[in-house]
C-alpha cells in the first residue's frame, strides 16, 4: 500500500514538474521598431552541438517539429501577411526570430538551424551543407545573384544565405556534404526584389543636411533618414542593376526629398529639371570607391546612397536614375562602360547631335558622377566616345508606367 502511494505520488510529481516545464509564456521579438509576441514553452529549445552531423541535423529536426514552435511560425507568417513582406525583409524577420530562440553569439550552429527550420516551414526550399565545423543554409532561388556561392540540387539553383559569416571559403579545399534532411526540398522561390521597406516608426529617423552648389547658387535640403535601412541590405548581395535603380524609399525618407524637389522643379521645363537633378546628384555627395569603403563590390538604392556619407558612380546612376523615375518618368537605359556606369535619357525628341540611338529612341547621357570638367547634359569625356559600353538595364515608360526591361 506505501510502495503504490510512494509510486503515485512520484509520478503525480513528474507530471506537474513536465506540465510547468511545459507552460506558455509571451515573449516578443523586436523588429525594426515593431513588437510581434509569440508564445513559446520548452519545446521550442532543442539544443545542438558540433561537430556537424547529419544524423544530428535530422533529430534536431525531428525534435523541433514535434513541438509547439508551429504557433511561432503562424505569428510571423501572419507578420508578413499583414505587412506584405518581400522575401529578403521576412529573411530578416526570420534571423530576428532565430536570435530571440537561439542567439547567434551562443551557438551559431543552432542559430543557423533555427533558420534553416524557420523557412523550410515558412514555405521556402531551403537546403544545408556541412563539413564537422562549418553549416552553410541555402534558399532557392531562380534570380541571378553574384559574388555569393550557389549549388545546383535537382535541377534547381540554391543561394547561400549566411557566407558572410565566414568571409571567405576555398571550396578547392573544403568539401562540403549537402545534408539529408529525411525530406525533398519544396516550396516557393525566394525573390530578392524590394517592392517595399518596412513603414518605419518615424521617432526612428535621423535629419540630414544635403547641400549643393547649381550655376553659382546654393541649395540645402533637409532630410530624413533611417539607419535601418543600412541593417536591412547589410548583407544584400550583388545583383543586376534594375534591383537596385528601381528599389523604393521607405515612406518617410521619401517624403522629406521627393515633394521638396517637385516643388524646386514645377517652374522648369523638363530638360533643365533633369539638369538639376543630374547636378544635385553630382556634387551633393562625397565619392569613394567600393573596395575603399566596403572593402567588397556593394551597389547602393537611392536611398542607400542617402544614408551613406560616400558613394561611387554606380550608386549615383541609381540615385539620379530613382529621381528622374520619380518626377518626371522619362524612359531611361543604364549604359556599362568597363569602369564606369552611366545613365542616358530619353527626352521624346532629338535634343543634339550627341544622342545614342536604341531602339528607335534618342537618349542623352546625364551624368551623375562629378569628373574633371562640368559635364552638361548630353556630353561624355573624350575617352568615353570611343570606349565600348553595355546596355545593362532598359527603363520603360508609355502604357505601363512602371514596366522594365532586363537586358542579357
Amino acid at each position: 500500500m506505501l510502495r503504490s502511494a510512494l509510486l503515485y505520488c512520484f509520478l503525480l510529481l513528474a507530471y506537474v514538474c513536465m506540465a510547468n516545464d511545459r507552460i506558455k509564456q509571451t515573449s516578443f521579438i523586436h523588429f525594426y521598431g515593431d513588437t510581434i509576441p509569440i508564445s513559446t514553452d520548452s519545446s521550442v529549445f532543442v539544443d545542438y552541438q558540433m561537430p556537424n552531423q547529419e544524423v544530428a541535423i535530422r533529430d534536431f529536426y525531428r525534435q523541433l517539429n514535434q513541438g509547439t514552435i508551429g504557433s511561432v511560425i503562424d505569428s510571423i507568417l501572419a507578420y508578413r501577411t499583414r505587412h506584405d513582406l518581400d522575401d529578403w525583409v521576412f529573411y530578416h524577420l526570420i534571423r530576428a526570430t532565430a536570435e530571440k530562440l537561439s542567439p547567434k553569439a551562443s551557438n551559431y550552429e543552432r542559430y543557423t538551424l533555427y533558420k534553416w527550420f524557420l523557412l523550410v516551414n515558412s514555405g521556402y526550399a531551403s537546403l544545408l551543407s556541412i563539413t564537422p565545423d562549418k553549416i552553410l543554409l541555402y534558399i532557392q532561388s531562380d534570380e541571378e545573384v553574384f559574388e555569393i556561392p550557389t549549388r545546383r540540387h535537382k535541377g534547381e539553383n540554391y543561394v547561400c544565405l549566411n557566407y558572410h559569416d565566414y568571409g571567405q571559403i576555398d571550396f578547392t579545399t573544403t568539401v562540403f556534404s549537402e545534408v539529408n534532411a529525411g525530406f525533398e526540398p519544396s516550396g516557393k522561390s525566394f525573390s530578392y526584389v524590394i517592392k517595399k521597406l518596412p513603414d518605419f516608426s518615424s521617432q526612428r529617423y535621423l535629419t540630414k543636411e544635403i547641400d549643393f552648389e547649381y550655376y553659382q547658387r546654393d541649395y540645402k535640403f533637409r532630410i530624413l533618414i533611417n539607419p535601418d535601412v543600412q541593417k536591412i541590405f547589410t548583407n544584400y548581395p550583388v545583383l543586376n542593376y534594375a534591383y537596385y535603380f528601381n528599389m523604393p524609399m521607405s515612406r518617410i525618407t521619401y517624403g522629406s526629398l521627393i515633394p521638396l524637389l517637385k516643388k524646386q522643379l514645377y517652374k522648369l521645363e523638363q530638360k533643365k529639371g533633369v539638369d538639376y537633378l543630374m547636378h544635385f546628384t553630382r556634387y551633393a555627395f562625397a565619392y569613394e570607391s567600393d573596395s575603399a569603403q566596403f572593402g567588397k563590390e556593394k551597389r547602393l538604392s537611392a536611398e542607400q546612397t542617402l544614408l551613406y556619407n560616400y558613394s561611387d558612380c554606380e550608386d549615383r546612376a541609381a540615385f539620379f536614375f530613382y529621381l528622374v523615375k520619380e518626377i518626371y518618368n522619362l524612359p531611361m537605359i543604364v549604359l556599362s562602360y568597363p569602369k564606369h556606369v552611366t545613365v542616358a535619357v530619353n527626352f521624346g525628341k532629338k535634343l543634339g547631335k550627341n544622342a545614342i540611338q536604341y531602339k528607335g529612341g534618342y537618349y542623352y547621357i546625364c551624368e551623375p558622377s562629378s569628373q574633371q570638367v562640368d559635364l552638361k547634359l548630353g556630353e561624355m569625356l573624350p575617352d568615353w566616345k570611343t570606349a565600348p559600353y553595355q546596355i545593362v538595364y532598359e527603363y520603360k515608360t508609355g502604357a505601363n508606367k512602371n514596366s522594365t526591361s532586363y537586358i542579357q
